[in-house]
């Protein structure tokens, strides 16, 4: 059978695809596929590995006349509309679990890098302008024994508040219902939002983007936020409204912040390109060399099993394998 994927990913899992003896079409260049190439891809795929700004609505689905299964190169699902493919029959799947630690470190990362000023201190050194160590120089935010506030405390999120138990962290944390393992992992308590919010030193971002969670973080939740905070986002940009950040920052509202994603990727706010207090990244939450080629083998195990007649190991709408029998 057929299977095409949106964009090149480690071998592994297009080698237990050829293995299988399934014919594999990898989109030749590493860019985003355009309009046309998706759709032209989707039209003979019994099978289709898809990133994560690769939109799979409707229109796709229809032109993936033959198309069984959608595995997604990513944790995160928003760019699919499932309601869509389960009304169709088509099976669709994510990565979770895989790159929980990968992405929790990459958000220490950013913490540790946003409160001691790591971006700026570096470019210091490479302009050839630091003329030796002094006492008020680049002056940045302990971090040990601070408050972390961790909104979203699922897989990644729980990552996260484990490694700040090695600072001697405080835990908060904001979900709709009690999560019992952030609380006996960590002894995290569960609060409001805006009690997250204002108690916390550092404001972790781990939620998935749905539209309850759009713009979840905008002017009002700056404001009470503490004017030493540092956000930390390595969920999905639209979760914050980019414009009131910028203007949180530029105005101290809170201190420093470190980015992962933006609300229009690959686009950033111009005004965050200018910050001293900003640090970002190029969407690498997941960027190990172990973490990629492990998705790309759940991604790859996922279709093996739709096209097997075998549940799939992460299959988020089991409903369509019952329909086919």
């Amino acid at each position: 059978m057929n299977i095409y994927v949106t964009r090149p990913i480690p071998d592994s899992g297009l080698a237990k695809l050829r293995a299988a003896g399934h014919a594999v079409c990898v989109q030749s260049e590493d860019r985003r596929a355009t309009r046309e190439e998706l759709l032209a891809g989707l039209a003979t795929a019994q099978g289709a590995i898809t990133m994560l700004d690769d939109r799979i609505d409707a229109e796709a689905l229809d032109a993936g006349k033959n198309l069984r299964i959608v595995s997604n190169f990513a944790v995160g699902y928003n760019n699919i509309d499932v309601e869509a493919a389960t009304e169709r029959g088509i099976a669709i799947s994510n990565t979770p679990g895989v790159l929980s630690d990968a992405t929790a470190d990459l958000a220490w990362a950013l913490l540790l890098a946003a409160a001691r000023r790591v971006r700026e201190g570096e470019a210091l050194v490479r302009s050839g302008q630091w003329h030796g160590w002094g006492p008020m120089q680049l002056l940045g935010w302990h971090v040990a024994g601070k408050t972390i506030g961790i909104v979203g405390p699922g897989r990644i999120g729980r990552a996260v508040a484990r490694r700040a138990k090695g600072f001697d962290m405080r835990v908060l944390y904001f979900s709709r219902s009690n999560n019992e393992e952030i609380e006996r992992q960590t002894g995290a308590t569960r609060v409001p939002l805006n009690e997250l919010l204002e108690q916390s030193d550092f404001v972790s971002l781990n939620c998935p983007l749905t539209p309850e969670t759009r713009h979840l973080l905008g002017a009002r939740e700056f404001a009470i936020m503490k004017p030493t905070a540092i956000l930390v986002n390595t969920a999905r940009g639209p979760v914050v409204d980019e414009a009131a950040l910028v203007d949180a920052l530029k105005s101290g509202r809170i201190a420093a912040a470190g980015l992962d994603v933006f609300e229009e990727e690959p686009k950033v706010h111009p005004a965050l390109l200018t910050m001293d207090n900003v640090v970002l990244l190029p969407h690498l939450g997941s960027g190990t060399t172990e973490t990629r080629s492990v998705m790309a083998d759940l991604c790859a195990d996922n279709i093996l099993a739709v096209l097997e007649a075998r549940r799939p190991p992460t299959v988020l709408n089991p409903e369509v394998l019952s329909a086919g029998g």
